[in-house]
């Protein structure tokens, strides 16, 4: 068993501008905890795997293929391959997410 502690793990700016803190990474999934502060965008983009959003804290707008919606914390938006995804802090607030991939990449 292994104890994941959120709060105690050290983010870094990712390729995309946003901090990111490596969760967990195996053959079966890749977990990363998105940090957004107002403002801050993860451009559209697009992975071949499954993918879901849980928001931690916060709000902003989640766009999957054509449509966005503004999500708040406690809710789970699922994404399936190469469907394009975009995530802005767009609300007046800090946006933070767990992203989960599955399979890993």
């Amino acid at each position: 068993m292994e104890i994941i502690k959120l709060d105690e793990l050290k983010g870094k700016k990712n390729k995309r501008g946003v901090v990111a803190k490596a969760v967990l990474k195996n053959d079966n999934a890749q977990v990363m905890n998105l940090i957004l502060s107002e403002g801050d965008i993860v451009p559209a983009h697009q992975v071949p795997v499954d993918v879901f959003f849980y928001v931690r804290e916060g709000k902003g707008t989640l766009r999957i293929g054509d449509q966005a919606n503004v999500v708040e914390e406690g809710t789970i938006i699922t994404c399936p391959p190469n469907t394009e995804m975009e995530l802005k802090a767009d609300q007046g607030e800090k946006f933070e997410v767990l992203n989960v991939k599955t399979p890993s990449l």
